[in-house]
Formats: C-alpha cells, structure tokens, sequence
C-alpha cells in the first residue's frame, strides 16, 4: 500500500499515542475531523493498523528481568516446529518467539521478576517442553532501545 506525507504522519501520531481523538489528529494534520476518521478506517480496514493495545511499565508490573533465550530443537521436523509453536504460545512469561536462522532455530524474548524466577520458568516450563536439544540465556543489562514505532 502506498502512503502519502499525510498517512505516514497520521500513522506516526497513532504510534506514539493512539488515544488521541480525531479531532487532535485533525487539528496537528490540518485536515477535517471526517477525512482523519475516513483515513484511519481505511488504514484499519486494509490492515495497516492491526490492533490498539496498551504498553505496561514493566517495572511497575515487576516484569523487569529480561531474558534472550536461545533454542535448539532435536530435529527440523515439521511436527517438532509446529509442536513447540504451539505450545510456547501459552507460556505468558514469553512475550516474543522469533524462528530464526542459524545456531538456533528459535529466540525467545522472556519476562520475569528476577533470576529465581526464571530459574523456575526453565524448570517448570520451558524444559517441560518437548524436542528441546538445548537452550542459551542472556540476560538484559540495560535497554538501550525499545521502540513499537515504525517509521515510513
């Protein structure tokens, strides 16, 4: 889909804080309250915005401990990848699972409260989990970057 100045600033404005009334929009775009609704319905309706979502304060929630986790399979089978997908999926303390290429077939991004507690994930949880051959954590010292933006 092909954007004008006026969408890519729409969308930017919507990234940083998308309970902004249409009306706000309208006045920082220079454009009618109607044309900003009609734009972002058009945006929401061919897909470009998925979904309106809060981001939490992982401090104030005690979700702090951040955790890269690497992992290897047994075996490329399609029935281990799709076994393991499946079952990640219900493990809240993942909040982001990437198949990758190289050494690893999967990085998992781990939330946590501290070290005893992801001792406990790897133990009760992760390691539960079926055709894992082995795992590699790094652990956050800081976040340098942590950005849901996309700029276009």
């Amino acid at each position: 889909m092909d954007f004008d100045d006026i969408d890519k600033k729409l969308l930017l404005f919507l990234q940083q804080d998308s309970k902004q009334t249409t009306k706000e929009l309208s006045y920082k775009l220079g454009l009618s309250v109607t044309a900003i609704y009609e734009r972002i319905k058009k945006l929401e309706n061919n897909g470009v915005i998925s979904k309106y979502v809060a981001l939490l304060d992982k401090q104030k929630i005690n979700r702090d401990f951040i955790v890269l986790c690497h992992i290897k399979l047994v075996q490329h089978k399609k029935e281990y990848v799709l076994h393991f997908e499946k079952e990640i999926m219900n493990l809240h303390e993942v909040t982001e699972c990437f198949h990758v290429s190289g050494d690893y077939d999967y990085i998992l991004k781990i939330g946590v409260r501290d070290i005893a507690d992801y001792r406990n994930f790897m133990l009760t949880k992760l390691t539960a989990l079926q055709h894992i051959a082995s795992t590699q954590s790094s652990f956050m010292i800081s976040e340098v970057k942590n950005t849901t933006a996309i700029v276009l």
